[in-house]
């Protein structure tokens, strides 16, 4: 199910793509390590704020949506407890 956040999270991970392979030319080109980790920081960062939009678009549209049609409410609890576990 598509949502209007996931065009916003794709150019996140889009962004993150491409300071990978930028972090990938630097190890190759033998530059500083602080640079390096400093461009596997943006890395890290940009995927956790893509994984953390998307948890949080889910919960907001999937699992509201479902209590507001009457799901089971242990079904429910489920579903959060297993996709919360990725934050």
């Amino acid at each position: 199910m598509k949502h209007a956040t996931h065009d916003d999270i794709v150019k996140r991970l889009k962004r993150a793509s491409g300071h990978l392979t930028k972090t990938i030319a630097m190890i190759e080109a033998e530059r500083p390590c602080v640079d390096v980790a400093q461009q596997l920081h943006a890395v890290s960062r940009a995927i956790e704020q893509a994984k953390r939009a998307f948890i949080h678009d889910h919960i907001d549209h999937c699992l509201e949506g479902s209590a507001g049609e009457g799901a089971d409410r242990a079904d429910l609890v489920a579903e959060f407890k297993e996709i919360s576990k990725y934050l």
